[in-house]
């Protein structure tokens, strides 16, 4: 047994909190989170991608479709500050972030379809038809 007290994340959390405002060091920003949060889902026509990219700006949206395989790509950018002010701390997020998945069946490129509105990219992606394409052999 030790006669050192066990300290808790919750007592950490506290000292953090009071501390804070006594040492106040500026920040360049935080990493990005690792991976860009999405959800999938399928009907027999076409999947559909949600991914959560909040704070970023509709023209650092980078999506490329390649077979059945999808990549978003998506840069944070942070503003230029006014030259006036001291900065205390900023927390925004800056730099990059990338997903790359592939889907069970073919995507047809031409009809797909991207829309981004309140930090929710919306990725349409209809399924490439599997009879195009097909013929059938004469046999001789």
């Amino acid at each position: 047994m030790t006669n050192f007290p066990i300290r808790s994340r919750f007592m950490s959390d506290i000292f953090n909190d009071l501390t804070d405002g006594f040492f106040i060091k500026p920040l360049q920003g935080e990493p990005l989170p690792n991976r860009i949060a999405v959800d999938i889902t399928e009907n027999e026509k076409a999947f559909e991608i949600q991914a959560e990219l909040p704070g970023v700006k509709k023209e650092d949206i980078h999506v490329d479709l390649h077979g059945a395989t999808v990549n978003i790509k998506a840069e944070i950018k942070q503003e230029k500050k006014s030259e006036d002010n001291r900065v205390l701390r900023t927390e925004r997020y800056v730099g990059s972030v990338a997903r790359r998945f592939e889907l069970p069946v073919e995507i047809d490129v031409d009809q797909a379809s991207a829309d981004y509105q309140d930090g929710v990219l919306t990725l349409s992606l209809p399924k490439k038809d599997t009879l195009q394409g097909a013929r059938k052999l004469q046999i001789k």
